[in-house]
């Protein structure tokens, strides 16, 4: 496993941060090696590609949507639109990301962001005892459950392929 480094980047201290005020604990690892896709990490950190929480920015009527999905798995907009009784779906253009999280796409954490993002967490996810999200840049992991990371996202459990 990569070496973890002591450099704390301030969008990784803030998904640090919510961690804690959330009352869970803090298990960021920063690694040397960037981590950007589901399958660097699930390497990099020895598990299934399944226990990776990808943490995906959508545009629904102008406002952020967070999906947090199974990294083995890809996001069905139209399912997830139809279930929520909503407009279509899209995918967020990466500056509109940025504004809405204050993470860089592909570092995009569940938490941390300046504002509470509407979130949506696939039920896919539930059988992983542990799951890895990222946390909040190329570089950064944290580990939590489930049920864990449902409470401090406050998200809706859903099935999202």
């Amino acid at each position: 496993m990569p070496k973890v480094t002591e450099a704390i980047p301030d969008p990784v201290l803030n998904v640090k941060s919510a961690l804690t005020a959330a009352g869970v604990e803090d298990t960021v690892r920063i690694f040397t090696a960037k981590v950007p896709t589901a399958a660097s990490a699930a390497s990099v950190l020895g598990c299934e590609v399944a226990a990776i929480t990808n943490s995906l920015i959508f545009d629904l009527d102008g406002k952020p949507l967070l999906i947090l999905a199974s990294g083995a798995a890809r996001v069905d907009t139209a399912l997830v639109a139809n279930l929520l009784g909503t407009g279509k779906i899209r995918r967020a253009k990466h500056d509109f990301v940025l504004k809405h999280t204050g993470q860089e796409v592909g570092g995009v954490a569940p938490v941390g962001h300046p504002n509470h993002i509407r979130t949506i967490l696939d039920v896919s996810l539930k059988q992983h005892p542990v799951l890895w999200a990222g946390a909040g840049d190329h570089n950064s992991m944290f580990s939590i459950t489930y049920d864990q990371l449902q409470r401090i996202t406050n998200a809706e459990a859903l099935q999202v392929r």
